[in-house]
């Protein structure tokens, strides 16, 4: 189950998790290294791109790439030793990474804002996703139901899609203004693709320069100044 409910959202906020809320950087290339091994014996030897990119992609270019034939049983598998190594108790994400400035109060702030229902667009899997955000104490205003996963598609827009999609399914009425925030020129891309507005944050690898020039509607440093970033997704 979910861990927020609301009704007739106004507002749907649609979240990027990596360098947009958390900060855990260096975890996904070495949980790949060690599921790559168990699951099909190859040594990593290149790590594909992981910013703003969905696990699908990434896991399909990782398996070309090592000359392994990435088939559906194949990714299944990884994703589930990838799965068991993310969530893994003696691992404590705590130590790997950090939240990043002003996320707390923001998530906070939106959901006791009457109409706000916030998810995520991300590229993560589901389980993943919902552990790096429970390590944080991020997890309790979001609605992971009707979130858009990396395990759904290699193009980013399908995912915001089908966090629209769910929302408007389970609220029984599509959301009056769809936002997307993230810290990639992809996230930017798949926002506008879906008539969503676009707000980016450079806490990334792209500075404010270039999400400008990407197309978002928004552009912030970070989230440190809760009324600017509220402004930014409220309108």
């Amino acid at each position: 189950m979910s861990d927020v409910t609301h009704s007739q959202p106004a507002h749907l906020v649609l979240w990027d998790i990596d360098l947009t809320l958390v900060d855990l950087s260096g975890s996904g290339g070495d949980w790949y290294r060690k599921a790559l091994a168990t699951v099909a014996g190859v040594t990593l030897e290149r790590m594909p791109p992981f910013p703003g990119r969905t696990e699908l992609a990434i896991t399909t270019e990782l398996l070309t790439a090592h000359g392994v034939e990435p088939t559906p049983e194949l990714i299944d598998r990884l994703w589930r030793e990838l799965t068991a190594l993310a969530t893994d108790p003696a691992d404590d994400l705590r130590a790997r990474g950090t939240v990043l400035p002003g996320v707390t109060d923001v998530l906070t702030r939106l959901a006791e804002t009457h109409g706000v229902v916030q998810s995520l667009v991300t590229g993560n899997l589901p389980a993943i996703a919902r552990h790096k955000l429970s390590a944080f104490g991020l997890h309790t205003h979001l609605d992971f139901e009707i979130g858009g996963y990396g395990s759904l598609s290699a193009h980013r827009p399908e995912l915001v899609a089908k966090a629209v999609e769910l929302a408007s399914g389970k609220h029984n009425r599509a959301p009056e203004q769809v936002v997307v925030i993230g810290d990639t020129p992809h996230d930017v891309a798949a926002a506008l693709a879906c008539d969503a507005v676009a707000v980016a944050v450079a806490t990334g690898r792209h500075g404010v320069d270039e999400l400008r020039a990407s197309g978002a509607h928004a552009v912030l440093p970070d989230l440190g100044d809760t009324g600017a970033a509220l402004r930014a997704i409220l309108g």
